[in-house]
């Protein structure tokens, strides 16, 4: 095996895992918006995908979970379930790259081990990439809507406005991550397809006398 195959996916399968446990601090921590007043300069109104939470500078936390599930707004309900879907892909694609590292050995034949491990990497970097295209669509989708509501010039000036919070830029680096994870295990595996294609064949010669010695008990028998 080439050591420049070898690198790429292990770069791979380290780069989905990363992005994974950055797509689940993402889901976890209640920064996604981020509210401050002038009325109160010492706290801080945090929301995020399951509970809100109010912080002040002195180190106090005091966070409430959401009270309803049918109450939450539109973009909340979406980013949960992207969000959800998205670590159980990441969950999956880095399993699976892992099976598929050459560096593992298996008890199959050379030839099935490596089409089995291509395919296991290919499916691993199919999943990666979905992950990253779902946690990006509602971290951008929520960064979006928190842009327009905060340039509204409906809204009179005096009104406090969200802003983007900590957990909107830890998505965006886990959605990056994962499709360059992605991206690296897939070519991997074509690489490894292109090797494959290039093996030579190997042909079992049968011995000159031997193989005279056949044809005579042939020709014997008939």
């Amino acid at each position: 095996m080439d050591w420049s195959v070898g690198t790429v996916e292990l770069l791979g399968v380290l780069l989905s895992g990363v992005g994974w446990l950055c797509s689940l601090c993402t889901t976890m921590m209640p920064f996604w918006l981020t509210l401050s007043t002038d009325l109160l300069p010492t706290e801080s109104l945090e929301v995020g995908l399951w509970k809100t939470c109010v912080i002040q500078d002195l180190g106090l936390q005091e966070c409430r979970p959401y009270n309803s599930l049918l109450g939450l707004p539109p973009d909340i309900k979406l980013a949960r379930i992207l969000m959800c879907a998205a670590l159980g892909f990441g969950l999956m694609g880095s399993v699976l790259a892992i099976l598929g590292l050459n560096l593992i050995n298996s008890c199959c034949r050379k030839m099935d081990d490596r089409r089995f491990k291509k395919v296991l990497k290919t499916a691993g970097g199919t999943l990666s990439l979905a992950a990253g295209i779902l946690v990006l669509v509602p971290v951008s989708y929520i960064a979006h809507l928190t842009v327009v509501r905060f340039f509204d010039e409906s809204v009179p000036d005096v009104v406090p406005r969200w802003e983007f919070g900590d957990s909107l830029f830890c998505g965006w680096t886990a959605g990056v991550l994962h499709l360059v994870a992605g991206t690296l295990l897939l070519i991997s595996s074509l690489y490894l397809q292109e090797q494959n294609r290039n093996l030579p064949v190997h042909i079992p010669l049968v011995p000159v006398s031997q193989r005279h010695r056949s044809v005579r008990i042939s020709a014997e028998y008939i």
